[in-house]
């Protein structure tokens, strides 16, 4: 349970955890030493102090019922800095409501002075006026404010509280600092996983310069990886085109009869192999970033599409809106689910939806779909499901969803696979965050 109510209040940035754990043992402390202290100085000491004076005070009233009246015993009061007067009425006790040290002087004096008829704290700031009664009637005596708690004891607060802040404070702006490198790793990180190579040297704490390190190896091993795929793709896929043509040239100067039009069929599908491989090992070459409108791309696809004879149309296409996008990588990906569309199908659907934090391009067609256990293997390269897509009907090896897939993924977004709710097939949707 604990756990839970932590998970949903926690913050999910790294800095302001780390914020978290510097202000909540601070915050604490000042709060349990704030609290100690105004126990030990506004009430123990006040008690302390305000018990002293109320054993003078009964020495005073001594002094004044056993005498003629309360002026003879000013010789006494004045070295106790205890002035006296008469006074007509009681009055009430007043403190102010931020006075601390004042309401345990209060209840100190009554408690062990019998006589005290009220204790003014307002009408002088610095002055304890106390109402007593006598046997000459009502007396005023006045003390000084500091013979009953300590001076400006607020000021321990003001160096505490100031002294936290600002050490809080510095403590803020190093964690800044030892963030930052967290910070670029996460971006080059990123970058990476969106298919760009940032600048990023690895810096700050030896924890952090190593998780770069490892980092920038990881990132070389991997491009190394798909430079060398890339060029063996290509390399198989060029050298395979000489042999090829050379088919192509001997079957057209043969006979055309009904074997000779099944090897040309045979050729073609597997020149649309090699081309098909060629598109996946270029699909890791992406072009630049560029600023583009989303809907001209799925227009020029879908006039491509059009163009090859393919029964396809744009359905809804959120217009007037540009990002930061590959224009070529996102043409060919379309391409490539239109394609599909169309093979596997009779009819395709295009559609473009904006929104606030993402953009959606959608392909929608009305053949046998994908069975919902089946679409993560769908995406994998030359993966073939016999039972949806039918290899006696259709061509290909299995690299059309998988080359989508890589460019969403290269875009820092991701490809996902449906149910179409219009033509009742297959619906593959291209998310990509804005």
């Amino acid at each position: 349970m604990i756990g839970r109510l932590l998970k949903v209040y926690m913050p999910n940035s790294l800095f302001w955890r780390a914020v978290l754990i510097v202000v909540v043992p601070v915050g604490t402390i000042l709060i349990v030493v704030s609290v100690v202290f105004i126990q030990r100085l506004y009430e123990d000491v006040t008690r302390q102090m305000s018990t002293v004076l109320a054993n003078e005070l009964h020495l005073v009233l001594n002094l004044i019922n056993s005498s003629e009246n309360a002026a003879s015993v000013l010789d006494v009061a004045q070295p106790l800095g205890i002035g006296i007067s008469v006074r007509s009425e009681a009055g009430t006790d007043r403190r102010n409501s931020t006075d601390f040290s004042g309401r345990v002087v209060i209840a100190t004096l009554h408690e062990l002075v019998e006589a005290v008829q009220s204790v003014d704290l307002v009408s002088q700031s610095k002055s304890v006026r106390i109402t007593v009664s006598t046997q000459h009637g009502l007396v005023l005596l006045e003390v000084p404010r500091s013979r009953v708690s300590a001076r400006n004891p607020h000021q321990f607060l003001v160096v505490l509280g100031f002294t936290a802040t600002l050490m809080t404070v510095i403590a803020l702006i190093y964690l800044r600092n030892q963030i930052r490198p967290i910070r670029r790793l996460a971006t080059a990180a990123e970058a990476f996983g969106k298919g760009r190579s940032v600048p990023y040297r690895p810096s700050g704490a030896s924890e952090v310069r190593a998780a770069g390190g490892a980092f920038l190896e990881m990132r070389d091993r991997i491009e190394r990886q798909i430079e060398q795929r890339t060029m063996m793709l290509s390399g198989v896929s060029h050298d395979l085109r000489t042999p090829l043509t050379r088919m192509k040239l001997a079957l057209s100067m043969m006979d055309d009869d009904e074997d000779t039009r099944a090897m040309c069929r045979d050729v073609s599908d597997m020149e649309g192999m090699l081309n098909t491989f060629l598109n996946f090992a270029r699909g890791e070459a992406l072009d630049d970033p560029e600023r583009a409108d989303p809907a001209d791309i799925a227009r020029a696809a879908v006039d491509r599409a059009v163009r090859s004879a393919w029964s396809v149309e744009l359905g809804t296409l959120d217009d007037g809106s540009t990002s930061m996008l590959r224009p070529a990588a996102l043409g060919r990906a379309l391409d490539n689910l239109i394609g599909n569309a169309v093979r596997y199908g009779k009819r395709a659907i295009v559609n473009l939806h904006l929104s606030p934090d993402a953009i959606t391009f959608s392909v929608e067609d009305d053949g046998p779909g994908i069975a919902e256990h089946e679409r993560a293997t769908a995406l994998k390269p030359f993966s073939r499901l016999d039972k949806a897509r039918n290899q006696d009907v259709v061509s290909g090896v299995g690299l059309g969803l998988a080359i989508a897939s890589d460019i969403a993924r290269h875009h820092g977004g991701t490809l996902v696979l449906g149910v179409s709710e219009k033509l009742g097939g297959l619906k593959v949707d291209i998310r990509l965050p804005r």
